[in-house]
């Protein structure tokens, strides 16, 4: 009877211990905290990137916390990186200076901007500098070249060119004031007892078909916002001095040399302000030269 009992009490012990394994396997809701047993394989995922293989809690052992316990937060894997901030001057890999870049015509636009002055101090080089770079978008700036970047490009060059070049001493002024305008070069500046009073500044004319002729003229109208009755578009700052011909504001990109005007003096804004506080009704206008291509 004895050995019944002692028997019944062993095989009892053995219940407890094979139910307790089972019960204490790891809860993935409890952080790590369960008393044994294998983690389940999606924890194992989450910890190293890999699958894990494990089996059940073997009968009759003693079940352990892990030698080594799982962090409750996955660390960052290596196949999601933080992005490193990249360096700002590494956006500029040809000759550059202070982010400007070297146009095609850097030494002509260096010479011409060195002639005219008041941009800046330049050094013809032909190389770009933080100087030459101030000075070319200062001179974009002034005769509205986009993009303002510093670049000596065409139109940079070609605005330079013709404002360098032109002789303010071909116009044959008056006492008083008198407008004058060089159609070949197509440049415009203002003069008052033999002084310039207006630096040569950029016009665009009257394209091929509508040519603006050269000659002596007067103004004799002038209205600060006009309205172009055949091309239906406002003309601001309007000084009309012959067959319905006139300084006026532009309405388009000034530079784009494949289009004209219908005859009239197209300027910048700032140019044609500064015209009509100069002008008046019998201001003198003096044209010379024509435009290529009229």
């Amino acid at each position: 009877m004895r050995r019944v009992r002692h028997t019944s009490r062993l095989f009892a012990l053995v219940v407890v211990v094979l139910v307790g394994a089972g019960a204490c396997t790891f809860d993935p809701q409890s952080g790590g905290s369960g008393g044994g047993g294998a983690a389940p394989v999606g924890a194992a995922e989450q910890a190293s990137g890999a699958s894990g293989t494990s089996g059940p809690a073997q009968h009759g052992r003693p079940t352990t916390p892990s030698p080594t316990p799982r962090p409750t937060t996955p660390p960052p894997t290596k196949s999601t990186p933080k992005p490193k901030p990249k360096p700002t001057t590494a956006r500029s890999t040809s000759p550059t200076a202070a982010g400007c870049p070297q146009g095609q015509h850097q030494r002509a636009v260096e010479t011409y901007l060195a002639r005219l002055g008041g941009f800046g101090a330049v050094t013809v080089d032909g190389r770009q500098s933080a100087a030459d770079c101030a000075a070319i978008k200062k001179f974009q700036q002034r005769y509205g070249i986009r993009p303002v970047e510093g670049r000596a490009g065409p139109t940079t060059l070609d605005v330079a060119q013709r404002l360098a070049t032109t002789d303010t001493t071909r116009c044959q002024a008056g006492a008083g004031t008198t407008f004058c305008v060089d159609l070949t070069r197509q440049t415009v500046w203002a003069m008052r007892g033999g002084k310039v009073v207006m630096a040569p500044t950029v016009t665009r004319t009257g394209m091929s078909g509508y040519r603006t002729p050269s000659g002596t003229y007067t103004v004799n109208f002038r209205n600060p916002k006009e309205w172009s009755d055949p091309y239906e578009v406002w003309l601001p700052y309007w000084q009309h001095f012959t067959q319905g011909m006139g300084f006026h504001e532009t309405t388009t990109y000034l530079h784009d040399k494949s289009i004209g005007s219908h005859g009239c003096v197209n300027l910048l804004h700032a140019d044609t302000v500064r015209m009509w506080e100069l002008g008046k009704v019998g201001t003198r206008v003096v044209l010379i030269g024509r435009r290529p291509g009229t």
